[in-house]
Order: structure tokens, then C-alpha cells, then sequence
């Protein structure tokens, strides 16, 4: 269900930091630096450059090999700080280890992995509560769902959409029918795209306030943005985030720079003010 489920091989928006600033509080260190005082489950420490708000990317054994990095381009280009979370990093979910953020993110998942699968490996890790990630996005934070972390958003999982995530390829008419990496075209705020695919969720929502960006040839909802408490969430079955060579792993043809610029879109409506 991935880039989302498999792993893998191997310029700014203008005037987003200011809606950033705008909607969030803190930030802290990027995930390159390693602190004496990081301990599981404590806050970042406050960041030096407020103008690089902090996304929390999740890295461990319910995302594939590649998928967190992929976020971590695409947030960096939109002047992020990343620090990776996780049970081998030095951020590990409890109390606390949201403090400061503006985005928490939830990469694909790898190859064979179903939804259920990976919602269980999430839950056994040391500290973890789903509550951390809803308590958080209630209050005010952003959760940013990339394929199989557009599944999680729904049941099995945080249960933040207004609705639920469901495998696009077994709906009527979907233009994918199997599991392989393929481009799909989507609608794009009215615009036809292809964008990176591997067997990613639809998304059944029906909120006031829901922003839906993109949708399936069949009118599944491919990417949508939505209010859950007072925060936001975004969600997106295909891969905005995908980087060059995923395209050239698997033969297709190379949109990458057209995917960020969707990913661009995601993260700015993501982040503006409630």
C-alpha cells in the first residue's frame, strides 16, 4: 500500500514560511543533529531559526525504506527542520515529543504490508499512543498522511478523517487495478496530473470545512484537506513526494518535479490557519 507499502530502491513555495509562522508555534534541531539531552518521548528543544518551523517525520518499522527521506526533501524545500521520530532515533513518541511541532508526518509503508500490519507495529512501539498524534492534531497540530500514512489517518488507525481510507484499486472503475508502481492520473484542483502510485487509499470524506485538492478518474477522493478539533489534517493516496529515481526504478516516466509542486500545494493549505 505504498511507497506505501513497498520500499524503496536505493525552491521553496513563496510566502509559505510566513503562513507557517502564522499557524504554528515552535520548532527545534534538525533530525542531522544528535543532542546529549534527547531522551524517548522528550520535547525538541526550542529551535534557533523560527523561520523553519518543525515537522515531525516518522521513521521506523511501519514506513519503507526511503519514505521518511522522500518527506523529508519535500518539507525541507518548504523550509522545514526535520527530526525524524521513531525507536532508532533520538525522538521517541510519549509525552512531550510533539511539544513544539508544527506537522507531524506519516510516510508510506513497505512492500506486502497491510494497513492493519502496519498499525500494529505502530502500537507496540515503546510509547506510543495514538493519542499523542490525536490529542495533538485536536489542540491545534497537523498531520500530513503520505499513502500508507493516508490509510492510517482513518480506521485502522488515528481516526482523524471525517470519514475513513479505503484501497482505491478494488473501486469500480479505478484506472489501477493491481499492486504495482504505476502513474495515475488524477484530477488536480481541476488540472489532469499523473502523479507516483502503489496501491494508495481513496478517502471517503464528507466534513464542512474538507478542501478536497484531487481526485481518481473515477471521483474517489485522491488528496484532500480537513479539519479534525482545531488542527488540520492532509492526506494523499498517491506520492507528491516521490523523488526521481522511484520513476526510474520502475520505467515511468519521470514527473517528479510536477509531484512536488502538488506536494507543495498539500503542505500550504495544510498549514493555513484554521
Amino acid at each position: 500500500m505504498t511507497r506505501g507499502r513497498r520500499p524503496v530502491r536505493g525552491a521553496a513555495v513563496l510566502g509559505l514560511a510566513a503562513v507557517l509562522l502564522a499557524a504554528t508555534a515552535g520548532c527545534g534541531p534538525s533530525a542531522s543533529q544528535s543532542r546529549p539531552e534527547d531522551t524517548a518521548g522528550a520535547a525538541a528543544p526550542a529551535a534557533v531559526d523560527p523561520s523553519h518551523p518543525l515537522a515531525v517525520v516518522y521513521r521506523g518499522p511501519a514506513a519503507c525504506d526511503g519514505c521518511p527521506e522522500a518527506a523529508q526533501d519535500l518539507l525541507e524545500r518548504n523550509h522545514f527542520t526535520v527530526r525524524f521520530i521513531g525507536p532508532d532515533e533520538p525522538l521517541h513518541f510519549g509525552p512531550g515529543a510533539l511539544a513544539g511541532a508544527a506537522l507531524y508526518v506519516q510516510p508510506g509503508g513497505t512492500n506486502g504490508q497491510e494497513v492493519t500490519t502496519a498499525w500494529n507495529l505502530l502500537r507496540h512501539e515503546s510509547g506510543f499512543r495514538p493519542e499523542l498524534v490525536r490529542d495533538y492534531v485536536r489542540g491545534g497540530g497537523r498531520y500530513l498522511g503520505l499513502c500508507m500514512g493516508g490509510y492510517l489517518a482513518g480506521n485502522p488507525g488515528y481516526d482523524l478523517l471525517p470519514g475513513d481510507s479505503g484501497e482505491y484499486i478494488k473501486t469500480d472503475g479505478a484506472s489501477v487495478t493491481d499492486e504495482q508502481d504505476h502513474l495515475v492520473p488524477v484530477t488536480w484542483r481541476g488540472q489532469p496530473q499523473p502523479m507516483y502510485f502503489q496501491d494508495g487509499p481513496y478517502f471517503d470524506v464528507d466534513a464542512p470545512g474538507a478542501d478536497v485538492l484531487a481526485r481518481y478518474t473515477n471521483d474517489r477522493i485522491a488528496a484532500v484537506v480537513a479539519p479534525y478539533g482545531t488542527g488540520r489534517v492532509a492526506v494523499s493516496g498517491p506520492h507528491p513526494e516521490a523523488p526521481a529515481d522511484w520513476y526510474a526504478g520502475y520505467h515511468l516516466t519521470d514527473v517528479s518535479q510536477t509531484g512536488l509542486s502538488l506536494g507543495d500545494d498539500l503542505l500550504r493549505t495544510l498549514m493555513q490557519a484554521s
